[in-house]
């Protein structure tokens, strides 16, 4: 069962390629960006920031890494991947 808010296997499948931080691309290698992924969900889905659950880690670490992702254009795929009908998060 999926916790709220965290992504499924097959939505998963969808968008891990269009995510920066796999080997073979520059600079730092992304230990898991699946872990990344969830509370980026969350924060769209309540917008609310400063609300993210602990298991997600520190609210500003997360928003910080997903500026810096969106400000390179890193997250078109992404979020292209994410505005399909069966998008149910």
């Amino acid at each position: 069962m999926l916790r709220r808010h965290a992504i499924s296997d097959e939505h998963w499948e969808r968008i891990k390629d269009f995510l920066p931080g796999k080997k073979g691309d520059p600079g730092v290698t992304a230990a898991d960006n699946r872990l990344f992924v969830d509370p980026i969900l969350w924060i769209a889905k309540t917008v609310l920031p400063g609300d993210l659950p602990e298991r997600f880690g520190e609210w500003n670490s997360v928003w910080r890494r997903f500026d810096r992702w969106a400000r390179k254009g890193s997250g078109s795929g992404f979020f292209a991947s994410c505005r399909t009908p069966t998008w149910n998060g």
